[in-house]
């Protein structure tokens, strides 16, 4: 296998959006609760990459598996395409998933049980997002499975592990790290909504009603612009209640990258020109994010 071929057998390209939520957990553990643990979170950056690749060579295996159209089997889809057997493919899954288990189980002994029924439940989320007679990405709540799992839990994974010592289960803190997870839970959720808005017809053949099956492509398009503009509110939000450092108002410098691809997308809704648009959104806001992180950063060591 080349490298190409392993590159989007896990899906290296949308790889990284798990980086941001990642972050945002842990700015938020030493902004808000004035804790990091750097070896523990480096830790779980690697543990969290692994078991990400993992659940995308699932997918792309399962969608090949689910599927009752040629053309996709073999032209589409990465397994049929490169013609990559199950046996190779049950080997990488050990091999990802066996380092990334053996990580969360120390991680555990270290920061306590919370961490364990925290990782269990994603781990169930990827392995039931694909797998099974009614996958959870052919249903209309693949969304908000994907985005809550890669947009929430991770940060407040992040959170935890680098603030277990002062970590209270409260309403009001969980309240508050929903709140600023909510960016990269959209902006994720938005990523798999692209996805099912360019594979509307596809996704038809195949059997699977996702939510693009029951709003029709129109309203999705309008829902998937309108939840952008939601970001941008809760952003200034999580601002005013003080969950964000002002500093955070350099998302800003993304709005006209977003609006802009917001235009391209609902001009056009095909997988190969316009699908790359929500990574696009996810990667460019993220990033405004992190000059906000730095700004602070900086300004903090300066005082």
């Amino acid at each position: 296998m080349d490298l190409s071929t392993f590159t989007e057998l896990i899906e290296f390209k949308i790889l990284g959006a798990s980086a941001f939520p990642f972050s945002v957990g842990l700015f938020f553990s030493w902004y808000f609760l004035n804790s990091v643990n750097g070896l523990y979170a480096a830790l779980f950056f690697i543990a969290m990459i692994l078991f990400d690749a993992a659940v995308n060579v699932m997918d792309n295996y399962n969608d090949f598996h689910h599927s009752d159209a040629e053309e996709y089997k073999s032209k589409t889809n990465i397994v049929g395409r490169a013609n990559i057997s199950a046996t190779f493919l049950n080997s990488l899954l050990v091999i990802l998933i066996g380092p990334s288990a053996a990580i969360g189980l120390y991680l555990t002994a270290k920061v306590g049980l919370p961490l364990l029924w925290m990782g269990i439940f994603c781990f169930a989320i990827g392995i039931l997002y694909s797998s099974g007679p009614h996958p959870i990405s052919s249903t209309p709540f693949g969304e908000l499975a994907s985005g809550f799992t890669m947009g929430v839990m991770i940060v407040l994974i992040s959170v935890y592990i680098n603030s277990y010592q002062v970590f209270t289960w409260n309403a009001e803190l969980l309240l508050e790290i929903l709140l600023a997870a909510s960016p990269e839970f959209i902006w994720i959720g938005n990523i798999m909504f692209a996805n099912n808005i360019c594979d509307a017809e596809e996704d038809r053949l195949n059997h699977r009603y996702t939510i693009v099956h029951y709003l029709g492509v129109s309203r999705s398009v309008f829902l998937f612009n309108a939840m952008n503009v939601l970001v941008i509110l809760l952003i200034f939000l999580a601002i005013f209640l003080g969950v964000y450092p002002v500093a955070l108002i350099s998302v800003v410098l993304a709005v006209p990258f977003i609006l802009k691809q917001m235009r391209l997308f609902t001009a056009k809704q095909v997988k190969t020109e316009t699908f790359i648009c929500s990574v696009r959104i996810l990667g460019a806001g993220s990033l405004s994010l992190w000059v906000g992180f730095l700004a602070y950063l900086l300004y903090v060591w300066a005082r």
